[in-house]
C-alpha cells in the first residue's frame, strides 16, 4: 500500500446523487490525507437505517451528491501530518463521532460529546481545510458524518477511529421495554440481557420481528396495533405501574413519548436513542417529571470512541458479545442497492457489504 502514499487514489464508490434515488457506482478520486487525517481501505461495510434516513432526506437537510456509510472495518493505507498513534496496515473502525481527548467533554467521565469532533450531519467536508477528499472529474462529492464508508477508500479524522449498558444501566432482575426491534433495538435488548434484566418487553409494529428478538433476550412482545389504548398504558398494566427502564430506538416522536410515559414513577428511566425528524416536538405532562420519572438522551451509547471501543472489540474477541446473530444478509459492493431494498422492506437486521466481492 506504500506505493499510493501521497497520491490520489481512484476507486469505486456508491454515490448518492439525489434524495431517494438508487446509489450509482462511480469511479471517484480520493485525495491523500491531510493534517490529523487517515486514509483507509474499506474491507467491509454495512447499511444502517440512519444511512437510509439521510438518503431519503425527508426529515433532515439534503446534502448531495454524497457518499454515505458509517459502519465499517478497514485497514489504514496512509496517514497525514501529525498522526502518530496509527500507521499503514493497522486495522481500524471508522466511527461517526470522535474523541479529541483535549476538550471539556473528552476530559469528563460523564460525556462523549467531543467539542471538536461531534457529529455534524450537514457538514460534507473535512475539518482541516473545509474541503472534500472525494471528487469526480474535479467536482467535489460530499462526505457523510466524517466516515463515508460506501467507498473502497475513504479519509477520516484520526479522532473518529477507534447504548443500553452505559446509559440506561438496568439492574439485575429489573424490567426493560425496548421500542423498535431493528438492529439498534435488539442491541439494547442484548445489553439488558447481559445486565441481568428479568423482563425485556419488545415493542414493534412488525410482528415478524418478534421471533428473532427472542434470541436477543426479549421475553415478551407488544404490538401497539393490537390495542385500542396507548401502548404506555398497556405496558403499565403489564408491569404493575411501569417498567424500570425503557429504550426508544425508532426515532418516531410518538414512540419517544410512549417510552417515557411507560416507565415507573419514582425510579423509572427512559433513554432516547432514535434520531427524530428535525421539526419534531416532544410533548408530555410536566407531572411525569415531577413524579420522578427520568428522561435521558444518549449519543453513541455514551462511549468514547478511542477510549472505549477497544474494550468492546476485546469483549467480542473473547466471545462475550455475540455479533454474528445480527448479520442476516450479505451482498457484494456492486449490489449495494439490494441492502437498501432489504432495509426498506423491514427484512433482516444487518446486511454486510463485501467490498472485495
Amino acid at each position: 500500500m506504500s506505493t499510493t502514499t501521497g497520491q490520489v487514489i481512484r476507486c469505486k464508490a456508491a454515490v448518492a446523487w439525489e434524495a431517494g434515488k438508487p446509489l450509482v457506482m462511480e469511479e471517484v478520486e480520493v485525495a491523500p490525507p491531510q493534517k490529523h487525517e487517515v486514509r483507509i481501505k474499506i474491507l467491509f461495510t454495512s447499511l444502517c437505517h440512519t444511512d437510509v434516513y439521510f438518503w431519503e432526506a425527508k426529515g433532515q437537510n439534503p446534502v448531495f451528491p454524497r457518499i454515505l456509510g458509517h459502519e465499517a472495518g478497514g485497514v489504514v493505507e496512509s496517514v497525514g501530518e501529525g498522526v502518530t498513534d496509527l500507521q499503514p496496515g493497522d486495522h481500524v473502525l471508522p466511527v461517526f463521532t470522535g474523541e479529541c481527548k483535549e476538550c471539556a467533554h473528552c476530559k469528563s467521565e460523564e460525556s462523549n460529546m467531543c467539542d471538536l469532533l461531534r457529529i455534524n450531519t450537514d457538514r460534507g467536508v473535512m475539518l482541516h481545510d473545509q474541503k472534500s477528499r472525494f471528487s469526480i472529474n474535479g467536482k467535489p462529492i460530499f462526505h457523510f458524518v466524517g466516515t463515508s464508508t460506501f467507498s473502497e477508500y475513504t479519509v477520516v479524522h484520526v479522532g473518529w477511529l477507534g447504548a443500553t449498558l452505559n446509559v440506561a444501566k438496568p439492574k439485575k432482575g429489573s424490567s426493560v421495554a425496548v421500542f423498535g426491534l431493528g438492529a439498534v433495538g435488539l442491541a439494547a435488548a442484548e445489553g439488558a440481557r447481559i445486565a441481568g434484566a428479568s423482563r425485556i418487553i419488545g415493542v414493534d409494529l412488525n410482528a415478524n420481528r418478534f421471533e428473532l428478538a427472542k434470541k436477543f433476550g426479549v421475553t415478551e412482545f407488544v404490538n401497539p396495533k393490537d390495542y385500542k389504548k396507548p401502548v404506555q398504558e398497556v405496558i403499565a398494566e403489564l408491569t404493575n405501574g411501569g417498567v424500570d427502564r425503557s429504550v426508544e430506538c425508532t426515532g418516531h416522536i410518538d414512540a419517544m413519548i410512549s417510552a417515557f410515559e411507560c416507565v415507573h414513577d419514582g425510579w423509572g428511566v427512559a433513554v432516547l436513542v432514535g434520531v427524530p425528524h428535525k421539526d419534531a416536538v416532544f410533548k408530555t405532562s410536566p407531572l411525569n417529571l415531577l413524579n420522578e420519572r427520568t428522561l435521558k438522551g444518549t449519543f453513541f451509547g455514551n462511549y468514547k470512541p478511542r477510549s472505549d471501543i477497544p474494550s468492546v472489540v476485546e469483549k467480542y474477541m473473547n466471545k462475550e458479545l455475540e455479533l454474528e446473530k445480527f448479520i442476516t444478509h450479505e451482498v457484494p459492493f456492486s449490489e449495494i442497492n439490494k441492502a437498501f431494498d432489504l432495509m426498506l422492506k423491514g427484512e433482516g437486521l444487518r446486511c454486510i457489504i463485501r467490498m472485495d466481492a
